[in-house]
């Protein structure tokens, strides 16, 4: 039934804005690859029952949040985000795409922490050894890679090639696919942090996996909404009622009922364009029977779906 009601949405977000041509006839394509925070779900040393049947049943679309980005014309693929999952995620991204090989075109992350980088391991001598594959990252995030191992070693054996980018400067990777990087506040303990304009030919996403509270932020994030077509935006925990047992201010994410509040203005329109992404293991709306994913969606916005495509 899950994968039916996946299958239907996809059909679904395809028709809309008059998007009535079949995916596999788009010039690019975006696939959800994981929608999961970091550390996974189920999470290690849970015994909540979030994740204590997960644990004898573990459900493989549960993967750490990852964006696929395929240029069918130019026949590459591009990974946001190296992720534990990676091995798996990387073959999903090269059957949809139907190419040969098994590593992208380029991989970006955002920052250092486990769930958005590590999966950089599966590239080095232990597994795959590749050969330079390229890997976008900024100059905080570049340099603790260059200077740290095992990471380092990567480098040195030119299983990756580093690849350097600024805030707020254009990335064009073919004709039909350009990238922005752009810093947003977060717990910046090893690098900076920074979110993708991932812009397609004739439409553009918003991706920001990781962020502090949206008041935190220099720049209004609802005129960023305004400014592209789609928008998977960190949506970690529903609300404090999760963290009974944490310090919620040594984890300052956006919770969804604050984005629901700040967002409840916004036209239809601009509601259809956010899809909440970057789960925690305790996250209601990850049923999709729960009351919280009902409130979600009843306002118009979007729970991000692992598989789902969007043609850009």
């Amino acid at each position: 039934m899950k994968k039916l009601l996946t299958l239907l949405y996809i059909l679904m977000l395809c028709a809309c804005n008059g998007q009535t041509t079949a995916i596999s006839e788009s010039t690019v394509t975006v696939l959800v690859l994981g929608t999961i925070q970091d550390a996974g779900s189920p999470h290690i040393g849970c015994k909540k029952t979030c994740c204590s049947k997960l644990f004898q049943n573990p459900d493989f679309d549960r993967k750490v949040v990852s964006l696929g980005v395929i240029d069918h014309e130019h026949e590459k693929t591009y990974l946001f985000e190296a992720t534990p999952d990676m091995p798996a995620q990387l073959k999903l991204l090269k059957e949809h795409a139907q190419i040969a090989s098994e590593t992208p075109s380029g991989i970006f992350v955002t920052h250092a922490h486990i769930g958005h980088y590590t999966g950089l391991m599966y590239l080095g001598r232990e597994a795959l050894g590749a050969q330079n594959v390229p890997v976008y990252a900024m100059p905080k995030m570049k340099s603790f890679i260059e200077n740290n191992g095992p990471w380092s070693q990567l480098v040195n054996l030119e299983n990756i090639e580093l690849k350097g980018l600024q805030h707020n400067e254009e990335v064009k990777l073919t004709s039909n696919v350009t990238v922005i990087p752009f810093l947003v506040p977060h717990r910046d303990e090893f690098s900076e942090t920074v979110g993708y304009k991932i812009i397609g030919p004739n439409k553009s996403i918003l991706f920001i996996p990781d962020i502090n509270k949206w008041s935190k932020w220099d720049i209004n994030i609802i005129d960023e909404i305004k400014d592209v077509d789609f928008a998977f935006l960190d949506a970690t925990f529903y609300d404090g009622a999760e963290l009974n047992n944490r310090d919620i201010s040594e984890i300052p994410h956006p919770f969804i009922i604050e984005s629901l509040e700040l967002f409840k203005k916004l036209s239809k329109a601009e509601k259809d364009k956010i899809h909440f992404i970057h789960f925690n293991h305790t996250n209601p709306v990850l049923n999709e029977e729960s009351r919280q994913t009902s409130t979600v969606l009843n306002q118009g916005f979007h729970i991000a779906q692992f598989g789902q495509r969007i043609r850009l």
